[in-house]
């Protein structure tokens, strides 16, 4: 089967180009099973109950996200009520909401998808090694493609994750730091893993957010309010083929699209 991941969506641009750019490469691809990260979809930070449900009647499976899942009062009832929409799991007992969900593709395969997050330069969280430890058997019960987003800002963690999970999981595939890195392999033990997927938004920017005010708070050192930059708008993402018997990789590849 073949699953595509889509990298961080920032506001509108991003959904705009979400919405003309995937259905054409679903149909390019083959996709049986699209996950898309939408921490950032509403104003660039968290996500509406409307925005939820635009982007899955976008043909999105499953839609995970980060630490900005938090920003909005709205995002918390919309975990609690919406299960295709994850939060990380390794954030202490209690938070609204789920980590994990599992669900098939036209042909009833199943897959799992499971949202954790690092604590490198991160808010103090739970570790996402022991909770992925915890987790994985549950998981494995369920289904055997099991697809991991690992929302963190260190390469380091990112990669120790990958190999923590080598072999376990179908894909550890990192989000959150919004550039795009060149590193997509197959570990060797059958896991994909690139140590971050990039941004859907727009590129003309600072990781999403419009130049200037992103400058003015480098040059003064001053709280400035960040807003979604709107042009050049690209999708990142990264498509994984999968041996739908063992639930190992067999290639990953990024994808990127521009609106024409």
């Amino acid at each position: 089967m073949k699953i595509l991941f889509v990298g961080d969506i920032v506001g509108r641009a991003g959904r705009r180009v979400l919405r003309e750019k995937l259905p054409e490469l679903k149909e390019e691809y083959g996709v049986d099973f699209t996950i898309v990260n939408v921490e950032n979809a509403a104003g660039g930070f968290g996500i509406t109950s409307l925005i939820a449900e635009q982007i899955l009647g976008y043909g999105v499976d499953v839609m995970t996200s980060g630490n900005h899942i938090w920003d909005k009062k709205e995002s918390l009832q919309c975990l609690d009520r919406e299960p295709r929409l994850l939060r990380p799991g390794n954030y202490p007992p209690g938070v609204p909401g789920r980590s994990s969900y599992v669900g098939e593709n036209y042909e009833g395969i199943r897959v799992a998808v499971v949202n954790v997050q690092g604590r490198v330069f991160m808010p103090t969280i739970d570790c996402p090694f022991r909770f992925m430890e915890q987790t994985l058997p549950s998981l494995r019960e369920q289904a055997h493609v099991v697809i991991v987003d690992l929302h963190a800002e260190a390469t380091s963690e990112k990669m120790a994750l990958g190999w923590f999970l080598d072999g376990k999981v179908t894909a550890v595939l990192g989000t959150h730091t919004h550039v795009p890195t060149a590193d997509t392999r197959i570990l060797q033990d059958g896991t994909a893993y690139v140590t971050d997927v990039g941004m859907t938004g727009s590129y003309e920017s600072v990781i999403g957010m419009r130049v200037e005010e992103s400058l003015s708070r480098f040059l003064t050192g001053l709280h400035t309010r960040f807003e979604p930059a709107t042009l050049n708008p690209r999708l990142c993402g990264v498509i994984i083929d999968v041996d739908d018997d063992t639930g190992k990789a067999r290639s990953i590849a990024r994808c990127q699209r521009d609106l024409d």
